[in-house]
């Protein structure tokens, strides 16, 4: 009898340790919560001592640690009501992405398929927990922000491998970002701006949860620690400053306005059996010579008097902008003294026929115009010998983001430009100068203040447009030279002056100038400065100045 009263003494036990947790159980998931729970006490953050301040400062928004980044509440309110649509277009972006990918491992490896079964943000969006706008030097916007997202992302990857099919889940994702945003160049078509480029400030937190078939790969001793390490290296390695991650906005062709990529070095050699315009005497030829889609003038040669096979053996130098789609283009003209200069007939040598660093001779028949079909171009006007040399510039990617090289480039920048003045020819020592006037602040006249800016270099003057009443103008206007030899003791001085009305007694005032040396281009490759202006009480100018080699 001792047996089965100990036996029936555990299985009562066992009755009613299951019972009594049921009981439990059931208490506390439909009990009511007393009427006697009093709200949380809530205190002010100057009455907690340091170490609950320490505690509670990850949680404290950035906008309040620090007072240059501001507050937006309506950019979290928007991303709150667009939440739900940006979930669904964000999700259909990354399917297309991610599908090409998939789809190079399908039948490696054993293989099948490799697809999203759910691909959810989850109800709780990103929070924007300040933003601060930086001034630069540059033609650019830099905004710097920080991005919060507490997320409950549902995201399930399934794999079939073999006769498995594999599920990998993504949840609850938390990330914490310092991105930089830069919008450059600014441009004057819509939106404004022709590149995104977006780069971390600082080493990006990333914690989440990985499940694998159901089970927390997560729990497993170690993995935790490392996932997470990997990720952040990964993440820094490719984001992280100074790397970027550039997004195009605008084609180069419509939204940015293109810049000088090389020169071209032409030499007219000579014409021959050219057509004779007058009654009396031979033609009085002469050639003008430019690109395609620039608005220069037009380059001339001398006049040869009384001379039907001229030679004229003179170089001259264009600058390039797009070698693609240029043209250069060749006119050949009968002076006159008194009418009109008579045709003689022209061409045109496409610049993306000719092989960069490599000098090509050209004997070309003379034209009456570009038209095929023309039958004025069966008549014989002579022929036109060219040479031809594209010498694309140089890269500067020694560059740092603030316009300035380090030492050792430095140093190889010095070592070329010694070596440029020992050599002689002209296509070695050819490189161009490019002023960028971007603006001006506190400037006044006494009688008007319509400033503009004129640029005076190598006996050339070049001004920037007129900007009405303001004393804080923005041209924003880029000027070229190009230079012949890049070592001279000649310096830039750039004036800004007001103008007043056309019968003014005023007409012109002096508003300040400065003067920079050439050497100090040439050295650094870039000066991208903002200077005190001379004989002015607290002006100041913004120019950017850039020099390249070929």
């Amino acid at each position: 009898m001792g047996f089965f009263n100990a036996l029936l003494e555990i299985i009562g036990l066992g009755i009613g340790i299951t019972f009594g947790l049921f009981l439990g159980f059931m208490f506390f998931v439909y009990d009511t919560p007393s009427k006697n729970v009093k709200d949380p006490i809530t205190r002010a953050l100057y009455t907690f001592d340091s170490n609950s301040i320490l505690d509670l400062l990850p949680e404290v928004p950035f906008w309040i640690k620090h007072s240059d980044y501001e507050r937006v509440d309506w950019m979290n309110k928007f991303l709150n009501d667009m939440w739900p649509f940006l979930d669904k277009a964000i999700g259909v972006i990354m399917r297309d992405t991610t599908k090409p990918l998939f789809d190079e491992y399908i039948g490696k490896y054993q293989v099948k398929a490799i697809d999203f079964e759910s691909l959810c943000l989850g109800s709780l969006p990103p929070t924007v927990q300040g933003v601060k706008a930086c001034e630069t030097n540059e033609n650019a916007l830099v905004i710097d922000s920080v991005i919060k997202w507490a997320g409950n992302p549902n995201i399930t990857l399934v794999i079939k491998l073999l006769f498995l099919r594999i599920t990998v889940q993504l949840v609850d994702l938390q990330v914490f970002l310092a991105p930089r945003i830069v919008l450059k160049p600014l441009v004057p078509t819509f939106p404004c701006f022709a590149n995104v480029s977006v780069t971390l400030l600082e080493k990006p937190h990333i914690d989440f949860g990985l499940k694998l078939w159901g089970g927390d790969l997560m729990a497993i001793p170690g993995l935790y620690r490392y996932t997470q390490e990997f990720i952040k290296k990964q993440v820094a390695s490719l984001y992280l400053w100074p790397q970027t991650l550039e997004i195009p906005i605008l084609d180069g062709s419509v939204g940015t306005l293109k810049k000088p990529v090389g020169i071209l070095h032409v030499k007219v050699v000579r014409a021959m059996k050219l057509l004779k315009m007058d009654l009396i005497g031979a033609s009085d030829p002469y050639v003008k010579l430019s690109l395609s889609g620039e608005r220069l003038p037009a380059k001339k040669t001398s006049i040869k008097m009384k001379n039907l096979n001229p030679e004229w053996n003179e170089d001259f130098k264009l600058l390039v902008k797009d070698p693609e789609t240029q043209v250069l283009q060749l006119h050949v003209y009968d002076w006159e003294k008194l009418k009109t200069h008579d045709k003689l007939g022209m061409q045109v040598i496409p610049l993306r026929s000719l092989v960069p660093n490599e000098t090509q001779t050209f004997t070309l028949n003379l034209l009456k115009n570009t038209d095929p079909n023309d039958y004025h171009n069966r008549k014989s006007r002579g022929q036109i010998v060219v040479e031809m040399t594209l010498v694309p510039f140089r890269t500067d990617d020694e560059m740092y983001l603030s316009g300035h090289l380090d030492q050792s480039l430095i140093r190889e920048r010095s070592e070329r430009l010694q070596s440029i003045s020992e050599i002689s020819a002209p296509i070695s020592g050819a490189s161009l100068l490019q002023v960028t006037i971007q603006g001006a602040e506190e400037v006044e006249g006494k009688h008007h203040t319509n400033p503009y800016a004129v640029i005076h270099f190598k006996g050339e003057a070049r001004k920037t447009k007129t900007m009405k009443k303001t004393r804080h103008p923005c041209w924003n206007e880029d000027f070229e030279f190009v230079l012949e030899e890049p070592l001279t003791d000649e310096k830039i001085r750039i004036e800004v002056i007001s103008r007043g009305r056309r019968f003014s007694f005023n007409r012109k005032e002096f508003l300040g100038h400065i003067d920079i040396n050439l050497d100090d281009v040439v050295y650094n490759g870039r000066i991208n400065e903002k200077y005190h202006l001379i004989n002015s009480k607290n002006g100041i100018l913004h120019v950017d100045i850039k020099w390249k080699m070929t």
